[in-house]
């Protein structure tokens, strides 16, 4: 059974065995604002795998402040799907989703390296902020800790060094500091 990460938190993926799982690709799937979560839950309930990038921030209300977990990517999330037209139709049909990102509204894959890389990010809890897009800079790979194997593009901020992780198709990005990790180019 092929496993999905939603938040940080792993869950078995109802019906994808491993073979179909080398059959199906990533997708990013743009919802309306604010139906991120539903929209997986929805996915979930009909046992397509799906993966809902959350981070944990401060929210402060009038009397209070709470930490609440957010989407990394405002409006997007990933589903796994084969190539077929109904797998994307299920999608579709999905109450809250907009549509697949990519060219004509098929849905372009998204490479498995760039979803991954998300993962143990998500899953450590590592603190992040969204970060502009980028396409240029000098590609590294972290060397040694937790994040071991992660690629990114290096960026300096007010002397802070941090590490650029991208999903090309949706041109978003995040960033995370890589103080005191090392870092080798790719």
């Amino acid at each position: 059974m092929s496993l999905g990460m939603v938040g940080g938190h792993e869950k078995a993926c109802c019906g994808i065995s491993a073979a179909s799982a080398a059959e199906s690709f990533w997708f990013a799937v743009k919802t309306r604002p604010r139906h991120e979560k539903k929209v997986n839950s929805s996915l979930d309930d009909k046992g397509i795998q799906s993966f809902l990038p959350l981070h944990r921030e401060r929210r402060r209300w009038s009397d209070r402040y709470q930490l609440v977990e957010s989407p990394l990517f405002l409006q997007y999330l990933f589903v796994r799907l084969p190539m077929s037209s109904e797998s994307r139709v299920r999608v579709l049909q999905t109450e809250g989703v907009v549509q697949l990102v990519g060219a004509s509204g098929r849905g372009t894959p998204i490479p498995d390296e760039q979803i991954e890389n998300l993962r143990p990010i998500v899953a450590q809890g590592i603190p992040t902020t969204v970060h502009e897009f980028l396409r240029v800079g000098e590609r590294v790979r972290i060397r040694s800790g937790v994040l071991q194997g992660i690629e990114g593009i290096l960026s300096k901020v007010k002397n802070d060094k941090s590490l650029v992780i991208s999903v090309h198709l949706i041109e978003k990005s995040l960033a995370i500091r890589i103080d005191g990790y090392e870092v080798e180019p790719v």
